[in-house]
């Protein structure tokens, strides 16, 4: 990948890191295209099993950066869907739900605004108790249009959402855990996110995958859909190799070998 974007890849973790600290990671139009061209690879990945996502430098993302604004054509046509649902701004924060494999964000320094959003992305975030966030774009006459407001549903209470999209208040990282935003706080929130996501990848990675499409689902698929969808991921699980192979290693009381998905 280019500069803004760095991404390594080791037995099934992928270890994806936004790269611009000078700038604490701030969203230009370079750091919005190559975000979706890594998500892009990492969907193509077979091998893939999960992803930790952070930044490099002293923040996580510091949000847009306005320049985007000033610069010729301005942001661009909003209403164009680019990436099936998504116009290019929101693929950079729903394409970590899209992806096949679960997302642990580590949170540090700030995450404002576009950068909040694409923390929401993430299924899991862990956070520094000191980390700095905010729904900031009211601060700038604006609101969050960066999948965030689809991304949120069912994290947060909605009287505490509206307020804290209303009024741009930051907010700490162990204010955010107490909120449903940060899923727990941790002072090396990437170690822990890498931990974490070491112990996914070690699971079969047929059942993971499964987990994630219908969380997914259930923010939009009434209760008969989801049933439905559970019995179909489960008969596709039992008796397959992957499935067998989670059996046997806990009966033998030994590490599993998966087989990557085709």
């Amino acid at each position: 990948m280019a500069d803004r974007v760095r991404i390594t890849i080791d037995a099934g973790v992928a270890d994806v890191r936004l790269n611009r600290p000078e700038k604490l990671n701030a969203l230009d139009r370079a750091m919005f295209d190559e975000i979706a061209a890594a998500g892009a690879r990492l969907a193509a990945t077979p091998e893939l099993r999960a992803v930790v996502l952070s930044g490099n430098g002293r923040a996580f993302c510091a949000g847009l950066d306005m320049a985007i604004f000033t610069g010729s054509g301005g942001p661009g046509d909003l209403d164009a869907r680019t990436h099936g649902a998504a116009n290019p701004f929101q693929q950079v924060a729903w394409l970590w739900r899209q992806l096949p494999v679960p997302v642990v964000a580590a949170i540090h320094g700030v995450a404002f605004g576009g950068g909040f959003q694409i923390m929401l992305g993430a299924d899991v975030r862990i956070a520094t108790p000191d980390a700095r966030l905010s729904i900031m774009e009211i601060q700038w006459g604006l609101i969050p249009d960066m999948a965030g407001i689809a991304l949120s549903r069912g994290l947060m209470r909605d009287d505490v959402l509206r307020e804290l999209t209303f009024t741009g208040r930051i907010f700490s990282g162990a204010e955010g855990a107490a909120y449903g935003c940060v899923t727990r706080v941790d002072a090396d929130p990437h170690a822990a996110a890498t931990t974490l996501a070491r112990a996914i990848a070690a699971r079969n990675p047929d059942a993971i995958r499964g987990a994630k499409r219908l969380y997914n689902a259930a923010a939009d698929a009434d209760a008969a859909a989801l049933l439905a969808a559970e019995s179909r991921e489960q008969r596709s699980l039992i008796g397959s190799a992957n499935q067998m192979e989670a059996v046997m290693a806990n009966l033998e009381k030994r590490a599993p070998t998966f087989r990557d998905p085709a």
